[in-house]
């Protein structure tokens, strides 16, 4: 009897789909400009980033290790040293970034002039 086992691997089958759920995630932002100047230890970046909670910071710090956008590098200290760079896949993504972030600088106001336009009509 051949039993097949269900894959364990739910990744889409769309290389763009993935591509954006890696890139799509605030906390991956924010992740990457707190990278961008070179290595931080774990404190660090959960100091930098408002907002972010220990376990949300540690689930995108493993997505991104994962993918191979960021290292993990441990340092046997007491307590441990963890320190996260950008790989240099990671490093790749650093311009598309920056042009999304200049034209949210450039267009965000619209956006939400927009919004509240559609909000009146709508309402």
């Amino acid at each position: 009897m051949n039993e097949q086992v269900p894959s364990q691997d739910n990744e889409s089958p769309c290389h763009y789909r993935r591509a954006l759920e890696v890139v799509s995630s605030k906390w991956t932002v924010l992740v990457f400009y707190e990278l961008e100047n070179g290595k931080k230890r774990y404190s660090d970046l959960k100091k930098a980033i408002e907002g972010v909670t220990q376990k949300m910071l540690t689930q995108t710090l493993r997505q991104l290790e994962r993918d191979g956008l960021v290292s993990r590098c441990v340092y046997p200290t007491v307590p441990l040293t963890v320190e996260y760079e950008l790989t240099t896949l990671g490093k790749t993504l650093i311009e598309p970034m920056r042009i999304l972030h200049k034209w949210t600088d450039a267009h965000y106001d619209s956006v939400l002039q927009a919004r509240k336009a559609y909000d009146k009509e709508n309402a």
